[in-house]
């Protein structure tokens, strides 16, 4: 099965302010239990989403019914540190993001999302506070990512380059960014290799 070229996406975006915002935030680690990442979007942000005392939900972005349609999630710096669980990539996906615009990420949070066709691109901190002025006055605006140009854009008039590391870029614009995919897709050339291999 072929992967899909990922070279653009658009949506309207949410902007969750915090900057250090650690992948226990972002799934906390009771909700690991699972054997399949299915049903994780419901878990996204929880402990920050509902008060732990009452039960009630808070004022964070994402219990906000305008930002319901939400695709895209703004962050600020050092996206996604902690710890390595690529539960978190997966619980955001699974609620629903196509891709994330912060002003960095964690490294290892960075490929665990990539790796799901959920591009991370990089913007810097002027750049992202214009575009969460846009998204919070007008949750109905049109966020671009635009992986070939490499260019965020706001159906605004709001136009920055962005960057992204380019392994990733190329693997997400030429279909590849799945290695498990990958692997499945060349079953056969891998028999045909391990048949020629005196020790397998």
């Amino acid at each position: 099965m072929a992967l899909e070229k990922i070279t653009s996406l658009s949506g309207r975006a949410v902007y969750i302010p915090g900057a250090d915002i650690d992948t226990d935030r972002i799934i906390p680690a009771r909700f690991m239990k699972c054997v399949t990442f299915d049903g994780l979007g419901e878990y996204a942000f929880y402990d920050v989403r509902y008060n732990p005392d009452t039960g009630e939900k808070t004022d964070h972005p994402l219990n906000d019914s305008r930002f319901d349609d939400a695709t895209i999630l703004i962050a600020g710096v050092n996206f996604g540190c902690g710890s390595s669980r690529e539960h978190a990539p997966q619980s955001l996906n699974k609620y629903g993001f196509k891709a994330v615009i912060a002003q960095s990420f964690a490294e290892i949070f960075f490929g665990n999302s990539t790796t799901l066709g959920m591009p991370c691109v990089t913007l810097t901190a002027d750049q992202i506070d214009q575009l969460k002025e846009v998204v919070n006055a007008d949750p109905t605006v049109e966020i671009s990512i635009d992986l070939e140009k490499l260019q965020v854009r706001s159906s605004t008039g709001l136009e920055f380059p962005c960057e992204i590391a380019e392994s990733a870029r190329d693997a997400l614009t030429a279909g590849r960014w799945d290695p498990i995919q990958e692997l499945l897709d060349n079953d056969a050339k891998i028999e045909t290799t391990a048949a020629s291999l005196p020790y397998v």
